[in-house]
């Protein structure tokens, strides 16, 4: 008996295996403890990888930061010492500006700990001031014996400097320093830097900036060098700086980059030494995994018996709801039927039996066609339900399909048939199960409803003008016409643009929320049906449309507070109102054209006068200081005087050309060099561009033809197109950095890629260019982006081009990046013969 009993206990594993391989949850534990060791293994190298690819990124991220620093230090002194240098430059006489300099140069010392001292030496090499200035307290480099060292490095780098006319730098020097002396650790390494003076080409001096190596890494901020060590070595790895002495232990990531501080500038190379914190992460997440597969474990044999105590109650559950379902089943009005996979019918409710006149016994096991199917719809029905078990549960079932079940006494049932795909325990599909509605009565209802809405929309529909509703509590569109829709779409967007009514939104559901309260106090509400004025409402979306507006609250089907608009387009009327407002205005601006030529051709005569006195008198002083004065006086004072009658001249004759063009006269065209227009355009405003700090710079190609032109109407145009390229320059560049702003330029030459070829001037500069919307319009009369501007100056110009046959206009300039503006171009095409030389050849 017991050996009975303990030959059941000890079962073969073929045995176990058969007894136990219908509950796959017994391999669950020993399946969790194989996969979690494998993810916590990955977990683990991933972890680890990751750790060390972000020590990496933050290593490399922290020196280009700490290189981009010392880089960046390294131009603004070069900024200051070249700034110092023009100061010096230009305080050459003046002892106050000398001093401005020096007290720059001390500011430089303070202000940056890597600069020791700063020496101005002329162009002898002699020193003329020391910043700091020296005192025995300063003078450390003369205290350690230093000295020869230093300065003979200094003159070497300054020959450096003088033949490359560039700034330059030493090499290094290592000083010996005493160990006592507390200097010594900072300025156990220096370097020069030498900055010409350059004027004119010419170099007028030198400065020079002592460099220590220690307090190049001081530009690095302190939190850096607290987490990581910076060091500066030389290509033979040799140590010029250390930011700590402390050692980096073994596991350190280190990385390293070459600086670049300036052209002539000994090879600096920049490495940086983690120290990475200690850290048992390692250790951590071994206890983890050891804890969380034990609990795993436990968690799965649990999870074992636990299942075959769910399954037990599952399946005294699935008994009681078998029993439900079929009373369910038989008690709804819901005709119910089952196919299989040849779509013969396997199951009917009692419902789909009362619906038919047929019994289960005689519907199971039929096929398409049903006896139920009346004999005309046939063809039809079994078309809808191939397709409908082709499309299974997609979203055209969702609504069902509409049919008809003819009853064993005749009578027509219309019907509406939802299929759903029947799924096995396996998920398998093995049949359909369809479910009828008696739909009869609804779809009479819906058909003498439908009736009525046709006819009420027809009218609608047929209507130009937008009609819609709105509800006040929603916001949601109840009804639109086909006019709405076509212009505003299928919300009620368009319908608050047309009330404008976007800000009134709140105002709107209070009103509503007022409605509801009246109606159930019985209060009668007097503001229902009133329609308001008609109001004239233009869109704002683009188009430009005009509507004529009405609006009314009314009462909804569903007992809520709607809002009827009714919208008709008035656009083509609007526009016949600006086309008159538009004309009205022309006339108007016609008239004050008009009114300035008069005052243009009466400003010019009564100028010429004094203009004409102006060059008289100045030729005749000229007369009689001639052979009367000091020969040296003469040479000075004849040529100014001559100048300023020919300027006066030419005045006279710029007059008279502007009262000629306000008369409409042709210009009076010669043969002209164009080179020599523009170089006196140029000369009248130099003067001009230098008393602002701005340059000019012309271009003139070589071997222009001659062109027949109106010398002093084309120097007018000139002349006024340079001043706007100066005025645009002085606004985009104040007064203390005009000095580094681009020279305007004018560019002569032969535009040959049209034919015939013309003659091309640009003017371009690098201003603030032109907005988008003003370009199209500088060249209108009265129109001026300047405060103080009359806006006539680009109008006469151009009209004095068109009237050469020729074309001028204007384009913006781009930065490099095409990202703003960077300056404008006013172009000018000139034919190389006019109209009048064509028809004498």
């Amino acid at each position: 008996m017991k050996k009975t009993a303990l030959s059941r206990l000890i079962l073969s594993p073929i045995q176990w295996f058969r007894k136990i391989r219908g509950f796959r949850l017994v391999y669950t534990p020993l399946l969790a403890i194989v996969l979690f060791t494998a993810v916590m293994g990955i977990i683990l190298g991933t972890l680890h990888l990751q750790e060390k690819n972000q020590q990496e990124a933050a290593l490399f991220r922290e020196l280009s930061f700490a290189k981009q620093r010392i880089q960046t230090r390294f131009a603004s002194n070069l900024d200051a010492l070249t700034t110092i240098n023009r100061e010096v430059a230009a305080s050459e006489d003046q002892a106050k500006l000398k001093q401005i300099a020096r007290e720059q140069a001390d500011e430089l010392v303070s202000n940056n700990h890597e600069v020791i001292k700063i020496i101005w030496l002329n162009n002898l090499s002699q020193r003329q001031w020391v910043a700091p200035t020296e005192t025995n307290k300063t003078d450390w480099i003369t205290k350690t014996q230093n000295d020869q060292l230093i300065n003979s490095s200094l003159a070497s780098t300054i020959e450096l400097s003088r033949v490359t006319s560039r700034a330059a730098f030493s090499p290094f020097i290592s000083l010996n320093l005493p160990g006592d002396e507390p200097i010594s650790a900072e300025r156990k390494i220096v370097f020069w830097q030498v900055v010409p003076n350059i004027i004119s080409g010419e170099i007028v001096g030198y400065l020079a900036a002592l460099y220590t190596t220690q307090g190049i890494l001081d530009i690095i901020p302190g939190d850096l060098k607290s987490y990581y060590r910076f060091t500066l070595i030389t290509d033979n790895e040799k140590v010029l700086a250390i930011s700590s002495d402390k050692g980096t232990p073994k596991r350190a990531f280190s990385n390293q980059t070459s600086l670049d501080i300036g052209v002539l500038s000994p090879n600096i190379t920049l490495r940086i030494d983690t120290y990475p914190p200690p850290t048992n992460l390692t250790f951590r997440m071994l206890i983890g995994v050891v804890l969380g597969l034990c609990v795993f474990v436990i968690w799965s044999l649990w999870s074992v018996l636990k299942q075959m105590q769910v399954r037990q109650e599952a399946e005294a559950s699935l008994r009681t709801e078998t029993s439900f379902r079929n009373a369910m089943e038989n008690s709804t009005p819901v005709g119910i039927r089952a196919h299989d996979m040849q779509k013969r019918i396997t199951y009917v409710n009692r419902a789909f039996c009362e619906m038919t006149g047929w019994s289960s016994e005689e519907l199971m096991g039929l096929t398409p066609p049903f006896p139920f199917w009346p004999d005309s719809r046939r063809d039809e029905l079994i078309e809808k339900m191939n397709r409908a078990l082709q499309s299974g549960i997609s979203d055209g079932m969702k609504i069902g399909i509409e049919g008809a079940i003819l009853k064993r006494d005749g009578t027509l049932i219309q019907t509406r048939t939802f299929i759903a795909p029947l799924i096995n325990e396996k998920g398998k599909q093995t049949g359909w199960v369809t479910s009828l509605i008696d739909i009869s009565e609804p779809k009479k209802i819906r058909e003498e409803l439908a009736a009525s809405q046709e006819r009420f929309t027809t009218v609608l529909e047929g209507l130009d003008a937008a009609v819609s509703v709105v509800s006040l509590e929603t916001d949601e569109l109840l009804f639109a016409n086909r006019f709405y829709r076509e212009n505003f779409g299928n919300d009620s967007k368009g319908h608050f643009q047309l009330a404008q009514q976007e800000k009134k939104i709140d105002t709107l559901h209070n009103i509503a929320q007022d409605f509801q309260d009246y109606i159930h106090d019985g209060i009668p509400t007097s503001f229902l049906y009133q329609e308001s004025e008609s109001e004239d409402i233009q869109l704002t979306d683009g188009s430009n449309k005009w509507f004529e507006v009405r609006r009314r609250f009314i009462p909804w089907v569903d007992g809520h507070l709607a809002q009827l608009l009714i919208a008709t387009d008035i656009t083509a009327r609007k526009a016949a109102e600006e086309q008159a407002r538009q004309q009205e205005e022309r006339m108007q601006f016609t008239s004050r054209l008009t009114t300035m030529g008069e005052m243009a051709s009466s400003l010019a005569h009564e100028l010429n006068q004094p203009l004409s006195a102006i060059s008289n008198y100045c030729m005749g002083v000229a007369k009689r200081l001639d052979g009367n004065l000091d020969p040296t006086v003469s040479k000075e004072i004849l040529p100014a005087l001559e100048k300023a009658s020919e300027q006066a001249h030419r005045a006279g004759t710029i007059i008279q050309r502007i009262r000629g063009f306000v008369k409409r006269s042709e210009p009076q065209r010669k043969e002209s060099n164009i080179g020599e227009i523009i170089n006196d355009a140029v000369g009248l405003v130099e003067i001009e561009a230098h008393r602002h700090r701005l340059s000019i710079q012309s271009e003139i190609a070589e071997n222009l033809p001659v062109v027949n032109l109106d010398p002093v109407l084309i120097l007018q145009v000139v002349v006024n197109l340079l001043k706007n390229a100066l005025d645009s320059v002085r606004e985009a560049y104040p007064l203390s950095s005009r000095w580094s702003a681009p020279p305007v330029r004018i560019r002569t030459d032969l535009d040959t890629s049209i034919f015939p070829a013309m003659l091309r001037i640009q003017v371009t500069d690098a201003g603030g260019g032109i907005a988008e919307n003003a370009l199209e319009r500088i060249f209108e009369p009265f129109f001026s982006t300047k405060s103080d501007g009359m806006g006539m100056g680009l109008n006469i110009c151009r009209s004095i081009i068109e009237s050469h046959h020729g074309r001028l206009w204007a384009t913006n300039v781009q930065d490099s990046e095409q990202t703003r503006l960077a300056g404008c171009t006013f172009t000018i095409l000139l034919p190389l013969e006019s109209p009048e030389t064509k028809s004498h050849v």
